[in-house]
């Protein structure tokens, strides 16, 4: 075996470098850091999910138990207290993390497949596409977002899918808007030119040669728009409007205990939090790769 081969066997694989530069850019921000370890705290959470949570969430146990309460029928200890009905609310939060990351994932992300078809085909093609993906935009964006959410949720049932599709529908013009804004000035560069004039079709020189080059601030966009599906999401739950019972969901838990919060304000106060800091770690992680892109 020659030294090159044995050197190339004890490489490390290209995902894992991928990954190490990416925590080696991370570091450069405090502020992405903090973010990150948010982030990948809810997420350890939800994937552990079945180990962490010291009760089944959708089991009644002992009603209006206070945080901390030994279980009186049996071991364990109810650390952040249990709900009108005697659910563990530690249980339920942890279990919530996988309904929230998950659909919030989804949804963020067939948000932007949509967004980012429209966006390179407006911002490549113009002419009538731009003008009727433009007004098309413009026509869903002119409602309130919140409005709409309801407006749909509540014509076509609520359900994972039924969100997923709502967020779907009145994000991506949002998205569209910003791959156009950034399509239009990208489409002029010279190795868009050489893409034509080697005879490539429009969809690999969008796919290609423009979509890797303006991912930078769509990278960025995506980490708050996270952060604002998170909230529909919970704001959804709230109104009654959002992933059906008894699964648990933390918009759900708030809306459940909103008229004993003065009474046994654990049970609306600790969702709340839960909701918080994961829009906050998906907020800071998004500034933090802005302050990065500046400084590059």
């Amino acid at each position: 075996m020659s030294m090159t081969e044995h050197a190339a066997g004890h490489l490390p694989p290209p995902r894992l470098i991928r990954i190490l530069r990416m925590v080696g850019l991370l570091r450069e921000s405090p502020v992405a850091m903090i973010g990150a370890g948010l982030i990948v705290f809810w997420i350890a959470v939800a994937i552990f999910a079945p180990l962490l949570a010291p009760f089944d969430p959708n089991v009644n146990l002992q009603p209006f138990a206070k945080p901390g309460t030994p279980y009186a029928a049996g071991s364990g200890v109810f650390w952040l207290g249990t709900d009108h009905l005697g659910r563990d609310i530690l249980s339920r939060i942890i279990w919530g993390s996988q309904t929230v990351l998950f659909y919030g994932f989804v949804a963020t992300a067939s948000a932007y497949a949509v967004g980012v078809a429209m966006g390179l085909a407006a911002g490549y093609y113009r002419g009538w596409i731009d003008e009727l993906l433009s007004r098309l935009g413009d026509i869903i964006l002119s409602f309130p977002i919140l409005v709409l959410y309801v407006v749909i949720i509540a014509t076509i049932g609520a359900s994972g899918i039924n969100i997923v599709l709502a967020v779907t529908f009145a994000s991506a013009p949002a998205i569209m808007r910003i791959v156009r804004s950034l399509v239009l000035e990208i489409r002029e560069r010279d190795y868009v030119a050489a893409a034509k004039m080697r005879g490539e079709n429009a969809w690999y020189i969008m796919l290609v040669e423009i979509l890797p080059n303006v991912r930078g601030p769509l990278i960025v966009d995506a980490c708050l728009r996270m952060g604002y599906v998170t909230i529909t999401i919970g704001v959804l739950g709230f109104l009654g409007l959002g992933l059906p019972p008894p699964d648990p969901d933390w918009g759900g838990m708030i809306n459940e205990a909103r008229s004993m919060a003065l009474a046994f304000p654990h049970m609306t106060v600790l969702p709340c939090i839960a909701i918080s800091s994961l829009v906050l770690g998906l907020n800071l992680l998004a500034d933090g790769l802005r302050e990065i892109s500046l400084r590059d």
